[in-house]
């Protein structure tokens, strides 16, 4: 059965449906490649699902640790390459909030990051640039 159901609107934009949820998103090509960029384009959520993905697996990791994570905040950049287009490297930045997180619970947290399903199913020409940004209580 297939997960998400996907109707071409014309213009380069898409509505995508998650079917067990009924939920959609809308995509638009970005302005740099002839579209409108007024929804997410296609590699806007490939750089999305990989900040998402990894920020699950560690709320997860987290949680089955006693951790809290709630607050952390992820900043995703995306950048191009071009001849053939193509995303050349994501770089996803968390900044987490200022609790008392000791240094095994850091390294606990940090120690999945790249093994969730969506960093593993990345090309390996892309590059994942990670960046653990620990605010300490002062």
């Amino acid at each position: 059965m297939a997960t998400i159901k996907t109707i071409y609107l014309g213009d380069l934009r898409t509505e995508n449906e998650h079917l067990q949820s009924g939920n959609k998103v809308l995509t638009d090509a970005p302005t740099d490649n002839r579209g409108k960029g007024e929804y997410f384009s296609p590699t806007d959520l490939l750089a999305t699902a990989l900040g998402s993905c990894i920020m699950t697996i560690m709320g997860i990791k987290a949680r089955d640790n006693g951790i809290d994570l709630t607050g952390t905040e992820v900043e995703i950049t995306k950048i191009m390459a071009s001849d053939p287009r193509r995303v050349a490297e994501v770089v996803v930045e968390f900044n987490f909030p200022k609790k008392n997180y000791s240094e095994e619970e850091k390294q606990l947290v940090e120690s999945v990051a790249g093994i969730s399903p969506v960093p593993l199913s990345l090309h390996p020409d892309l590059k994942q640039t990670i960046i653990f940004n620990w605010q300490a209580l002062v």
